[in-house]
């Protein structure tokens, strides 16, 4: 990345709204750079990402993608919490239905998501990313905690309710990461319905296990 490049997406939001001639405004323009980001960190990874090729792929000027979202920081989080948005319904799946039945409920979310191609696959950018810059990473942790850990541990109304949820998450996590991401086998060509059933009683003992 040049020198100019670099310190424009380290800029920071820039206060007021930008000139009518850069902008007709409005939440269709925020959704299409969205959109854009989206696309562009998923072809290009974090680190050979700007904001300057988001607003290129955008059609509006950068000072536009400044607007809406702020650093490239901000704008990768914001794709990041767009792409999570199914993900995001998990802590749900544990009052859906009894108790004992949580750990495979959870499970089949989770791996829902992951099997469903529209989803699966900018979740795989959004990981590589995640995997390869150490920004992308923390970014990816402030989400999965805050959004997702988080409310599934206050949702369990148990001891250690955080670490469970945390170990619960790592087993799932394990899971995608091997059979998704890594693609090792046989696991990434077993049959999901075996997954769920080998996995479902140890993600049930993390979370209302002793």
């Amino acid at each position: 990345m040049t020198r100019g490049a670099a310190a424009e997406d380290a800029a920071p939001r820039r206060r007021g709204r930008p000139s009518r001639t850069q902008t007709e405004t409005g939440p269709a323009t925020r959704d299409q750079i969205l959109r854009a980001a989206r696309e562009e960190f998923s072809e290009r990874g974090y680190e050979k990402a700007s904001v300057r090729g988001i607003a290129k792929a955008a059609g509006v000027d950068p000072a536009l993608v400044h607007h809406y979202f702020g650093t490239k920081e901000q704008v990768f989080e914001a794709a990041v919490t767009a792409t999570f948005a199914p993900a995001l319904e998990a802590p749900a799946a544990l009052e859906e239905g009894p108790p004992d039945g949580v750990g495979e409920r959870l499970t089949r979310f989770v791996l829902g998501i992951w099997e469903n191609p529209a989803t699966r696959v900018p979740l795989l950018a959004v990981v590589r990313s995640a995997m390869n810059n150490e920004t992308a990473a923390a970014v990816f942790r402030r989400l999965i905690a805050a959004q997702i850990l988080g409310r599934i541990a206050r949702r369990l109304d148990l001891p250690d309710a955080e670490l469970r949820a945390e170990l619960a998450a790592a087993q799932l996590v394990g899971i995608a990461m091997l059979r998704y991401v890594l693609q090792v086998e046989p696991l990434a060509s077993a049959d999901v319905e075996q997954i769920v059933a080998r996995v479902a009683p140890v993600v049930q003992g993390h979370l209302t296990g002793p």
